[in-house]
């Protein structure tokens, strides 16, 4: 039996949006985590890699003139599920034993996941050629959610 080697599709063509040096200014709200919350930067290093299927994104925040948080991402699209996923793993200890799973409808990118602290929402809106938002949303039940940080990034 010969099998077809898989092909990079649209779908993860969409994800180039994504790649490249990104700056943000962020915010990040009162939680148990942070219960002042407060402004914060960003640098993010995205590309396109893994012949095609994915984008791999390292990422590191800075508060106070400090490192506060590190982490590396890897998007694709998981053709078998029609989704985007999205694995992620942070300075907290944070891994991924499944990823998130998302959408893409216009110019909106959102996943979601389910956690043992509950669910969250990950949400990128390309507000133009090198720029966008993206917001982390959270719950412990699926119904009431709180903006957990919201950013705007532009592309170096």
């Amino acid at each position: 039996m010969h099998m077809e080697m898989p092909t990079v599709q649209d779908q993860h063509r969409k994800l180039q949006a994504l790649a490249g040096s990104w700056t943000g200014e962020e915010t990040m709200h009162p939680s148990p985590w942070d219960p002042k919350g407060g402004p914060a930067t960003s640098r993010t290093e995205s590309r396109i890699d893994l012949d095609g299927f994915h984008l791999i994104t390292d990422y590191v925040q800075h508060r106070g003139g400090q490192v506060s948080y590190r982490g590396h991402g890897i998007f694709g699209w998981d053709p078998a599920e029609k989704c985007y996923t999205h694995h992620w793993f942070d300075s907290m200890g944070s891994g991924c034993p499944t990823p998130a799973r998302g959408t893409w409808k216009d110019k909106t990118l959102t996943f979601e996941s389910r956690h043992p602290m509950g669910f969250s929402r990950y949400i990128y809106v390309l507000e133009s050629d090198g720029k966008y938002t993206f917001r982390i949303d959270n719950s412990q039940d699926g119904k009431q959610w709180a903006t957990f940080m919201e950013g705007k990034y532009t592309r170096k």
